[in-house]
Parts: structure tokens; C-alpha cells; sequence
């Protein structure tokens, strides 16, 4: 920090003012009060602005905002012109992650001190931590008049306009660096990763030509072998240099025969018409790199055929010798094609029977009269088992796992599987045993362990689940703490699915807000890269870093968190939760006062012990965080304590649709190409009366998906509200009328509901939502429409078993026929015996043990084909 100019010093304060300085940059903080003390202590400069603000500041480092900021606005408000006390005052703000009021003060610290480097250099960070990317490029201009000499300042000013995507300004200022520099004749990392960066910004220009002379001139002073490759082969591809990008991927592929992306560039080089050509480019290879599995798993995805037969007939012979448990997971890409998922099977049989008879995967091999080793046949059954779960054969898939167990009743891995096919079959609370029994064989097996813990929460057994985790969470801190510590999302949005089943919306968005605050803090750590990417001129993977930041909400594990936040605080707002007494009075209404009495009694104390052991929880957690943040006063690192989150408080927030759309904001920015994003919207809009904005967000799905089932449930029930609402005024009337018009094609609600019926009556999930719409705009038609919804069990869609769930519900909460829901529930049950959300009540409650009984909706798990499980079954 740049020592005082305004309201100087006498030599020996000066003196000790420096030292105060010196002590905060060495984090000697005791010091640097009693240099403070020492100065202040006279009473000539007991209100000495600078001194002040500095010993703010050391008081901020010890833990002691309040103190520090009236000792730092105090300290302002006697100097008004010193660019040190508006410096402390943004460095006090950006302790908090106030960037905006920050960067205000080192304005005005800038204009009492308009070329101190330490202060311009805090304010680039800010501006480019908040992308004022032109105020960056301004600051980074100044940093660079002021230290031409140092590498930082023409990166960083080249950097924010290619931030700006001015790429010719941007290659021009690497260009003049790069003559600065001296010639190197060793290989040295940080000018070959600039060089590398200057290429990057030649190609996002198109500069493509220009380019390759680059990398080819600049070859010997690159270390990275093998992103210089990748670029030749890039640039090669986009030039249409077929030969010479061929050459570049065979090298490639030499250096890693594992890489996929190798093989992809290979493939589009060599422009092979003919399948067997490639598949003799594979062969090749493979020949060449025998224990490689790409090349010899890729082809799969070309041969078709008696082709297709003979190279997957070696592929799984390999895969099965070799005991490889997650064999079918690198072919499941092949089950897209009916024809391919024929010849496995036909294939797994024939081995099955064979190795079953004379031991061999064909009775006529020649194999010198040896026989495949035993656990050939087991993991041959093993991949069967998967097989046949994938194409929804539950019963055929669990023969198998249990014939594999009657072979080796130890492997963990088939209890694994087993659980997925209790799972996919409706049956979590059996998946769940399952597991727990897989993971009592190896308690060692983290992963066996997680997903034991995550079918538990599944199966709404919260406790148990975090007991589970608690083997391999940090002692002494409740394993829930612990997983949020860690930012385990995985487990934090499997709790707030568990809980919003179990009807505890507090518990649920609290798990939803704090996913949300662990996207912010990843947002925020990224603000110590801006200086070090700079230092060890990582320079293409900051500006990667920059570019992930700009778009981090939209990833699909907030987008699912987000999304779950929005349906709680949407049922909250239809069903404002009640006081317990209030609850309780309309479940006791046929008890006597004495069994009132006692159950009051009985409550009371449940209630005190289960107050008991939060309180406990809560004084361990604190103890735990005391002591893990003992000696630990960087506010840099601290940052703002954030509210704390009270589920009971959430519960019963008095504006739950604001809550919702402060979820809504950032996928209407991030995820804005997801149809889902609009129809949360609509829901949210729609319950706020606000008729422009629902017509916002239908238009805005419509323009993604005009034929969305959703979207046309969405489109008739906007309808209604128009044709319901009153006094409207005459231009959103006249806007909204026009509008609606093109939407439904000239037609009323009632006509397009029977036109899309007729259209799309192929569309299993169109006939569903006709089915509720022709209900929801005339009651008097249930029959028809319990008619479109029973239809759903003549489907035989592998996300069949959710299909029908929802059916059941739509059935049971909103057309209300019991009649028709019993003949639903007994037809699906006979469809799907493992599934306990169609099983007789006398099965229901002998099977379905959970913490507490679900007071809403209680959804089976989506089948592992539905696209949003198999991501997660593949996350593991």
C-alpha cells in the first residue's frame, strides 16, 4: 500500500505509520494496533484519518467488522481527500462482496492518487470479477502507460478486448508483446502457453490461415506437444487440408489410442464413404495398440450387419474373459438401434447356453480343447441381467442376477445391479435392502456406500442415509454439515426431493437454497485466479474459467435444484402450510377428550425430545465450526456470514412466489433454450395474475417447442384466465387477443384441444394432456377424458412406469374418480408387479417404511431410461 499523501505526518508518527503498513501486509496484525495505538494516543493525531482507516482495516482482518467499519468511517469522514482511507474503505467493502460500492471507492481513491498501481490493479480485478469489461479495458490501459515494462500489463489489456471479442485489437497487442521479447533458446512453459493463447485468439478471428503459419513459425517454442497437434488438426479440418489433418490425428492417436476425440478428427479426415474402410483404419490400430479399448469399442458405432455381429462378437468375448464390470455401460450407446440390441442379445444367449453346456462361448470353437474360466459364465449372465433391465424385462433381468449369485453369492457388484432392477421395476424400498447389503459386504467401497445412502433417501429414510454417509464424513460434525462443507450437491438435491415428498418444504428448501449458495461461492472463488492465471499465464484456461463463470447457473445440477425449489414454493403458495394444532384437530376429531388428552401428551414430549436433539446438534456443529475457524480472521477468505437457513422460517415465507422467482431469474437467463424454464415461468405467472408475462413465457416455449404437451396445457389454461379475468385494460386486451390467436391457430380453447387430440393422437404424453384439459374446460366430459388417461397402459414406452404414476395421480388429486383410479391402479398393477406405487394398500403399508407418512404426492423414481436418471445413474 502506497504510503499517506494528504494530512502528512511529523518523521516519528510517519515512521510508525509505515511500520503499520508493513505489519498488515505480513499479517502481523497485533503489531500493527499497537503502531496505531501509538500514534493515536497523541492527542495532536488521535483523529488521524489514514490511521484510522488502517486500524479499521486490521480489525476487519481479526474478525471485528462493526468495529472496523465505524473506525474506517471515522477515519473518512476526517479525511475526505486521502486515497488511502476510500482504499481501505472499497478494500472493507470487498471483504463483504459489496464489488459495486467497492468500485466506487477506488474511484474516488483514484482521484486523489490517479496513477497508484495498487489501487488501479484492486479495481481491474473488481471490474472484471463484476465483467465491466469496458471499464477493465480502461483501467488495464492505464496499468499499462503507467508499467509498460511488465508482461501483465499487455496481456491484461489484450485480454479485455478479446473479452470483447475485438479480436483484431486484441491479436495486434500480443503481437507488439511478443516482438518485445527476447529470443528463447530453451523451452520455456509461460511463453509457450502465450503463444498458444495468441493462436486462440487468431482462431476465434477466423484467421485460420494465419493461424497455422503461427503455430508452424513458433513449433520449437511450444512445450505442450500435444495441444499443438490438436490445434494443426483443427485448423487442418476447418481448411479442408484432408491429408494433412490425417497425418496430424495419426500422430495424435499414437500418443493417446484412448482419446475419442482423436478418433472423431481421424474419421472426418480421412472422409471415408465406405463403413469397412474406417473399420479397417480401427483394425489397424488396434493391431497396433492390442490393449487400447477405443479403437476396438468405436466401431460398434459404423459396423451394421453380419459386420456389426462379427465385431461386437469379439468385443464382448474380450469384455467377459476380462471381467469387466461396467461392460454394458460402454455399449448402452448402441441400444438406440432395435437392430444392434437383436444381434447383442441373440449373441448373450447363445454364450449363456454354451458356456452352461460344454463351458465354451460356442459349442463349435476351437479353442485346443480349453474351456473359459467359470467367472466367464458369471459375468456373462452379470451383463444379461443389464440387458434385460434396460429393456424393461424385470423379471427376465432378476433370473439372471440370480442365477450369477447362485455362482458366486460374494460379488458385491450383483447386489449393486440387483438394486438398479428393483429400482427401474418401481420397488426402491427392496433397491434399498439390496444395496445395504452390497455395502455391509465391503464397507470400505465409498462408492457402494453413496449409492446405498442415495437409494435410502430414495426411499425417504433421511436419518439412515446420513448415518450412512457419516462412515466417511469428518468425525465430530454431523455428516449432514460435513456434506454441505463439502458441497456434496448429488446429496443435498436427493434430501430435497426425499423432503418434499415427505411434505417438509422448510427441510427441502433448505437443501434447495444452500445448492444455491454453493453456485455462488464458485461464482466468488473465482476471484483469486484473476491474478494468479495472470502470474502463471494459464491464459486459455482463464479465459475457459471466465467464460464457464459466465454461464455456471445453467448447469444441469442447479437447473434440477432451482427447478425443485420453484414446485415448493408453487405448492406453498396453493397450500399455505397450517400451525401443528391446526393439523392435528382435523385428524382427532373422532377421539374422546381422555385418548385427546394422552395423544396431546404424548405429542408434547415427541416434540421436547425432537427440540432436545436439534438443540444438540446444532451446539456440536457450532463447536466444530469454532474450531475449525479458530485463528482464522482473513476476511478475504471468510467473506459475509450469510443468514442462517431455518427451515421452519422457510416454510413459511410470507411471499413465496418472490422466492420462486428469484430461482426463475437465472434459468430464464442461463437456461433460456429449455422449455422447461418457460413452463415454470407460466406456473409462477400464472398465480401472480400477471397475464403479459404468461404470455411471455408461452411464446417463449412455443418458439422452442409448438407442439410440447406441457405447453399446450399451458396455452388452454392462459386461454381460460383471459376469457375469466376482468378489466383488462384495452391495450394489453387487444395485445393479448392478437396474440392467443396465432397461438391456437384462429381456433377456442375447446376446438384446439380437440384438433391437437386428433393430431397428435399417436403421442402418449399428448393424449394426457388433452385427457386433463378436456376435464379442466368441461367438467361434465370425465368420462372421455378418464378414457384418454387410461389409454396410457396400451403403451409400452420404457418410461412407461412413470407415465402411468403421474396418470394415477392426475386421476386420484384432480378428476377425483375413485372408481376409475382402482381399475387404473389394479390394471398397472398387473403390468407392473414390483412397483409398490400400484400395489394393494394391505402391500403398501406391509412394504413402505419411511420416516413419516408423505402428506402429498408420493412419485416413484422416474425408470432408469427417462433421460435425467440415466445422467444420473452415469454420475454414479
Amino acid at each position: 500500500m502506497k504510503m499517506p499523501s494528504v494530512n502528512p505526518l511529523p518523521p516519528k508518527e510517519n515512521s510508525l505509520f509505515k511500520r503499520i503498513l508493513k505489519s498488515y501486509e505480513q499479517k502481523q496484525y497485533k503489531n500493527g494496533l499497537k503502531f496505531a495505538k501509538q500514534i493515536l494516543t497523541n492527542p495532536k493525531f488521535s483523529e488521524h484519518g489514514e490511521t484510522l482507516a488502517m486500524k479499521g482495516l486490521i480489525m476487519n482482518c481479526l474478525g471485528k467488522k462493526e468495529e472496523a467499519y465505524d473506525l474506517v468511517r471515522r477515519g473518512l469522514r476526517n479525511d475526505l481527500k486521502s486515497h488511502v482511507c476510500w482504499h481501505v474503505y472499497g478494500l472493507l467493502q470487498r471483504s463483504d462482496r459489496k464489488y459495486d460500492e467497492a468500485i466506487k471507492c477506488y474511484r474516488n481513491a483514484l482521484k486523489w492518487d490517479k496513477d497508484n498501481l495498487q489501487i488501479l490493479r484492486d479495481l481491474s480485478l473488481l471490474q472484471i470479477q463484476m465483467r465491466d469489461l469496458e471499464g477493465y479495458r480502461d483501467t488495464r490501459h492505464q496499468l499499462l502507460l503507467l508499467r509498460p515494462g511488465q508482461r501483465a500489463s499487455w496481456i491484461g489489456y489484450a485480454m479485455s478486448f478479446h473479452l470483447l471479442n475485438d479480436f483484431e485489437m486484441a491479436q495486434k497487442i500480443l503481437e507488439e508483446f511478443r516482438k518485445t521479447q527476447t529470443p528463447r533458446t530453451s523451452p520455456d512453459f509461460e511463453h509457450s502457453e502465450f503463444l498458444l493463447y495468441q493462436n486462440q485468439v487468431m482462431q476465434e478471428a477466423g484467421h485460420y490461415e494465419q493461424a497455422l503459419i503461427h503455430i508452424e513459425q513458433h513449433s520449437s517454442q511450444i512445450c505442450d506437444v500435444s495441444a499443438e497437434l490438436e490445434v494443426k488438426g483443427s485448423i487442418y479440418l476447418k481448411l479442408e487440408r484432408w491429408e494433412d489433418a490425417k497425418k496430424v490425428y495419426e500422430e495424435l492417436v499414437e500418443r493417446n489410442p484412448e482419446n475419442w476425440s482423436y478418433f472423431e478428427g481421424l474419421e472426418k479426415s480421412c472422409r471415408c464413404e465406405n463403413p469397412e474402410d474406417i473399420l479397417a483404419i480401427y483394425k489397424r490400430i488396434s493391431e497396433k495398440f492390442p490393449r487400447a479399448s477405443a479403437p476396438k469399442r468405436l466401431p460398434l458405432n459404423i459396423a451394421t450387419g453380419e459386420l456389426f455381429e462379427k465385431v461386437v462378437d469379439e468385443y464382448l468375448r474380450k469384455m467377459l474373459r476380462k471381467g469387466v464390470p461396467p461392460a454394458f455401460v460402454t455399449l448402452r450407446g448402441l441400444y438406440k438401434k432395435k437392430e444392434k440390441v437383436a444381434i447383442i442379445e441373440r449373441l448373450l444367449l447363445s454364450y449363456v447356453e454354451s458356456l452352461e453346456s460344454v463351458g465354451k462361448f460356442n459349442k463349435d470353437d476351437e479353442t485346443n480343447g480349453e474351456k473359459e474360466s467359470p467367472t466367464v459364465f458369471l459375468w456373462t449372465l452379470f451383463f444379461l441381467g443389464q440387458h434385460y433391465d434396460y429393456l424393461g424385462q424385470t423379471q427376465k433381468a432378476l433370473d439372471c442376477i440370480d442365477k450369477a449369485s447362485q455362482h458366486t453369492p460374494t460379488l458385491i457388484e450383483l447386489s449393486v445391479v440387483k438394486a438398479k432392477i428393483y429400482k427401474h421395476a418401481g420397488d426402491i424400498q427392496k433397491a434399498m435392502e439390496c444395496l445395504d447389503e452390497a455395502q455391509s459386504l465391503d464397507t470400505a467401497d465409498r462408492y457402494v456406500n453413496s449409492k446405498c445412502a442415495k437409494y435410502m433417501l430414495r426411499a425417504n429414510q433421511v436419518k439412515q442415509a446420513e448415518d450412512m454417509c457419516a462412515k466417511f464424513t469428518r468425525e465430530g460434525v454431523p455428516a449432514m454439515d460435513n456434506l454441505n462443507e463439502m458441497q456434496c450437491i448429488w446429496f443435498q438435491t436427493e434430501c430435497a426431493k426425499s423432503y418434499q415428498r415427505m411434505g417438509k418444504y422448510g427441510e427441502a428448501l433448505k437443501k434447495c437454497h444452500e445448492i444455491d449458495r454453493h453456485f455462488s461461492e464458485i461464482i466468488e472463488d473465482q476471484f483469486d485466479f484473476h491474478t494468479y492465471c495472470m502470474r502463471k499465464m494459464t491464459l486459455r484456461a482463464y479465459v475457459n474459467l471466465l467464460r464457464l463463470e459466465d454461464t455456471l447457473k445453467s448447469h444441469k445440477f442447479y437447473f434440477r435444484s432451482a427447478k425443485l425449489a420453484i414446485e415448493v414454493y408453487l405448492q406453498l403458495h396453493d397450500k399455505p402450510l397450517k400451525d401443528s394444532d391446526a393439523t392435528e384437530e382435523i385428524n382427532d376429531k373422532n377421539l374422546t377428550a381422555k385418548e385427546l388428552k394422552k395423544l396431546r401428551s404424548k405429542q408434547r414430549r415427541a416434540q421436547k425430545k425432537a427440540q432436545q436433539q436439534k438443540e444438540e446438534e446444532e451446539e456440536r456443529a457450532k463447536a466444530a465450526a469454532e474450531k475449525q475457524q479458530k485463528n482464522k480472521h482473513d476476511p478475504e477468505l471468510d467473506g459475509p456470514k450469510e443468514e442462517e437457513l431455518i427451515p421452519e422460517k422457510l416454510a413459511k415465507v410470507e411471499k413465496p412466489l418472490e422466492q420462486a422467482v428469484y430461482f426463475l431469474k437465472p434459468l430464464q437467463q442461463l437456461a433460456k433454450d429449455r422449455i422447461d424454464t418457460h413452463l415454470l415461468a407460466f406456473e409462477i405467472y400464472f398465480r401472480k395474475d400477471k397475464l403479459l408475462l404468461m404470455l411471455q413465457s408461452v411464446k417463449r416455449a412455443h418458439s422452442l417447442d409448438p407442439e410440447h404437451p406441457k405447453l399446450h396445457e399451458c396455452l388452454i389454461r392462459f386461454s381460460k384466465k383471459v376469457d375469466e379475468a376482468k378489466d383488462i385494460p384495452e391495450a394489453v386486451q387487444t395485445v393479448i387477443t392478437k396474440e392467443l390467436e396465432r397461438l391456437l391457430d384462429g381456433k377456442s380453447a375447446t376446438e384446439f384441444n380437440e384438433c391437437f387430440l386428433e393430431k397428435f393422437s399417436h403421442s402418449l404424453d399428448s393424449r394426457i394432456s388433452g385427457g386433463r384439459m378436456l376435464h379442466h374446460l368441461d367438467p361434465s366430459k370425465t368420462d372421455k377424458a378418464v378414457e384418454l388417461l387410461m389409454s396410457a397402459t396400451e403403451n409400452s414406452r420404457k418410461d412407461m412406469l412413470e407415465v402411468c404414476s403421474r396418470v394415477l395421480t392426475i386421476l386420484e388429486k384432480e378428476i377425483k374418480d375413485e372408481a376409475a383410479s382402482a381399475k387404473f391402479k389394479s390394471k398397472c398393477h398387473e403390468l407392473y408387479p414390483y412397483a409398490t406405487v400400484f400395489a394393494p394398500p394391505e402391500s403398501e403399508i406391509k412394504e413402505n417404511h419411511v420416516d413419516e407418512p408423505a402428506k402429498e404426492e408420493v412419485t416413484v423414481p422416474a425408470n432408469s431410461n427417462s433421460n435425467e436418471d440415466q445422467v444420473q445413474e452415469e454420475e454414479g
